[in-house]
């Protein structure tokens, strides 16, 4: 952005902007990036932050594997690690901050590491406790923060999954164009994160957004929660597996993967199950919308990938059951693959020179305290 265009959004003067920038470029916070186009007059230089100011280690705990990634103060990630994990097993904590240590050493051709990001699908009451429920990873109050702090001596901020995915795209990605948003995720689960005013709503407990445990059919199949008919007993992957199974689409011994391909080769049976999946979608996420109002909805999840079977019939029964038609709420696929997750658990850190909300709370006051040299600042937290 120009300086024009911060002291227009901070609603500051343009010295006092201008003597706050050169503090910043002074600390190699921010640089000049280019020149903005000019109406007449001098042009104005662009600001942009310096990536090599910072980076986050980021990673995404599922039930069979991690994803962990290096990622700079501006978003672009460095590096990336896909390593097989047991979530189930007694020392699985223990297991994480093994794997995660090697990571954490001090490397000269890397910027300095300001702390650790860690997704998890559950609920976590506070980022900066980070204590997690977790249903999928059988975690129950399971200290996953102090743990790793203790383990890394870093700063760790720890947020449910979708939630730091919300959090990337309110820094990096489709967020940047609405303050309103709400990001839907499928794949083996159904998330929700909800986006008021650019800042993600967690609820009083850290639970808003078990969008997947709406319940739709008390006679429904069996969630993994222990309740029947929760919307992603009806359209997570396993249910959709289950629901080919059952109509002979796919074989006994065949998984998900035969049920896209059938689908991808134009079997009627296959194309109709996610027909179907596509009009419920559809009509649960209309619930939402009419609820909450959002400007816009970003589709994300390893569920995209097989997104095009989904689309018309999400798109028409959302449509249909919006009180204004959808008018006007935009509907956007985020471009998927693993390292996305992580991406959302090193933004966790990366947002906190810009929290405003004390959504990382004392772990995020930390993290601003390496990002100015405090290099002995870890993640000690009462």
């Amino acid at each position: 952005m120009s300086r024009a265009d911060i002291a227009r959004e901070l609603g500051l003067s343009p010295a006092a902007v201008s003597q706050i920038m050169r503090r910043l470029l002074e600390q190699r916070m921010v640089e000049e990036v280019a020149q903005a186009p000019s109406s007449g007059g001098r042009p104005g230089s662009l600001i942009g932050l310096v990536g090599e100011a910072g980076r986050a280690l980021g990673v995404k705990v599922a039930a069979d594997h991690l994803v962990i990634v290096n990622v700079r103060l501006d978003g672009q990630m460095l590096s990336s690690t896909t390593l097989a994990f047991d979530a189930m097993a007694p020392d699985a904590l223990t297991r994480l901050a093994t794997e995660l240590a090697p990571h954490t050493h001090l490397d000269p051709g890397l910027p300095k590491l300001l702390g650790v990001g860690v997704a998890v699908p559950g609920v976590v009451p506070r980022p900066d406790k980070g204590i997690v429920d977790a249903d999928v990873l059988q975690w129950r109050r399971l200290p996953v923060g102090r743990h790793l702090r203790g383990a890394l001596g870093l700063p760790v901020v720890v947020e449910n999954d979708v939630n730091a995915l919300a959090v990337a795209e309110v820094l990096y990605g489709h967020g940047r164009e609405a303050d309103d948003f709400l990001v839907l995720t499928i794949g083996r689960g159904i998330g929700l994160s909800i986006v008021a005013d650019r800042s993600v709503y967690r609820g009083g407990k850290g639970g808003a957004g078990e969008f997947g445990h709406v319940p739709m059919d008390d006679q429904g199949p069996l969630c993994q929660c222990g309740r029947h008919g929760c919307l992603e007993a009806w359209l997570g992957e396993p249910a959709l597996e289950r629901i080919a199974r059952a109509g002979g689409v796919i074989g006994p011994r065949q998984g998900f993967a035969a049920l896209v391909a059938a689908a991808d080769r134009g079997d009627g049976h296959a194309v109709e199950i996610f027909a179907d999946a596509g009009r419920l979608l559809g009509r649960a996420v209309a619930g939402a919308a009419n609820m909450l109002d959002p400007a816009r909805i970003v589709l994300a999840g390893e569920g995209v990938a097989h997104w095009i079977h989904w689309d018309a019939t999400f798109r028409a029964e959302f449509a249909r059951r919006q009180v204004r038609g959808g008018d006007g709420i935009d509907v956007v696929v985020h471009n998927w693959d693993d390292s996305s997750w992580a991406q959302g658990a090193a933004a966790l850190v990366l947002a906190a020179p810009f929290d405003l909300d004390g959504f990382g709370g004392e772990q995020a006051n930390l993290v601003v305290a390496r990002l100015h040299g405090a290099d002995g600042a870890d993640g000690t937290v009462e």
